[in-house]
């Protein structure tokens, strides 16, 4: 059992690595983070850190033998990482919520298994498959790359008078998928925790607008029914017990109207603490971040309920250099991330909002 005092590694050394490291030491713990960039943010806030590729197997070894349990803050981990790291100490999330959910069509695939709605979609490794999906699902569609994309990276519009090569050239011609356009309403999410024993909790599924792909607010209550709120919890349960997961991830949904009435389609699945769940920061009893430390070390979870009515801004590039404006606000509880240079389209912190609930 992981008791305070001993150490939690930490793969990844951004925002979010630095995050889950400031939320164990609240509860007693070490950190080690490991991380190939020499000023990864994460490394300010933590006990130790490693410099070192993921593909270095000396130090992996050497990383993993330091700690007592693994947990990483992106999905993007070589398989052959994660192998090396999970013989030498739990890994959580394990490799099995990774391989999923690095490939969108493995990802895809597996919610459609559950009887989850997801958008129509087709696999694409050539420019003549890609002419066949369309054909099949229609226009508009986005093609995706299956790995390593995000906020809007790997990612092109195929709209009624879009050149299917050129949309092919954009993602590098790499394998793909083609998913359908859904004639959403809104993009919400819904964060959740689940542990080795199954137990389970949510968060208040919350409603996100994004701006230049990047997420700019997340607002909480989300604003829809009541049975829509139940469901996306349910979704998220689904999803976690299949994966036997333990941490927390985020499903990421589209609200549909129909003639009878909202439904949910899930979008893709983040096996990790998420952007969208930085309210709770503040905003819930519980942070996603202790919520994830508590999961992965196997004790008992805390308390998702909501503080208020909440809204979450990402300070992206030069916003950040409003600091001082936010700190003069009596609601506003301001996040930065330690990052040493304000480019556009890098998210440097955010601010939190916590207000009283209408009567």
């Amino acid at each position: 059992m992981i008791v305070p005092g001993n150490t939690l590694g930490i793969l990844g050394g951004g925002q979010l690595g630095r995050m889950i490291a400031m939320a164990a030491a609240q509860l007693g713990l070490r950190t080690h983070i490991y991380a190939p960039e020499a000023n990864s943010p994460a490394f300010d806030v933590s006990a130790e850190y490693t410099v070192a590729s993921y593909e270095d197997e000396e130090a992996l070894a050497r990383f993993a033998r330091s700690v007592d349990v693994i947990t990483y803050e992106f999905e993007n981990v070589p398989g052959a990482t994660a192998a090396i790291l999970g013989a030498h100490a739990p890994l959580a999330p394990n490799a099995r919520a990774l391989a999923v959910t690095q490939d969108r069509l493995e990802e895809k695939n597996f919610i459609a298994k559950l009887g989850i709605p997801t958008a129509p979609y087709a696999a694409v490794a050539t420019e003549a498959e890609l002419a066949e999906a369309v054909d099949r699902i229609g226009r508009p569609a986005v093609l995706k790359t299956r790995r390593f994309g995000y906020d809007g990276k790997g990612q092109a519009m195929i709209r009624p008078d879009s050149d299917l090569g050129a949309a092919f050239k954009a993602v590098g011609e790499a394998a793909s998928i083609l998913e359908g356009f859904v004639p959403f309403e809104r993009e919400l999410s819904v964060v959740a925790a689940r542990t080795a024993a199954g137990d389970f909790a949510a968060y208040d599924l919350c409603a996100n607008e994004h701006r230049d792909h990047i997420l700019d607010v997340t607002r909480v209550p989300a604003g829809v029914s009541d049975a829509t709120g139940k469901r996306a919890v349910m979704i998220a349960r689904a999803i976690a017990d299949a994966l036997d997961y333990v941490g927390v991830l985020a499903v990421e949904l589209f609200l549909v109207q129909t003639e009878e009435g909202e439904s949910l389609v899930v979008n893709e699945i983040a096996p990790r603490v998420h952007n969208s769940g930085h309210w709770t920061l503040g905003g819930a009893r519980t942070s996603q971040f202790e919520q994830h430390v508590r999961a992965v070390c196997g004790w008992p979870l805390g308390s998702p309920a909501r503080l208020g009515r909440v809204e979450m801004h990402n300070l992206i590039g030069e916003e950040a250099n409003t600091w001082e404006r936010i700190l003069a606000e009596p609601d506003a509880q301001l996040h930065l991330y330690g990052k040493a240079q304000a480019r556009a389209g890098r998210k440097m912190g955010h601010v939190t909002r916590v207000f009283p609930e209408a009567p």
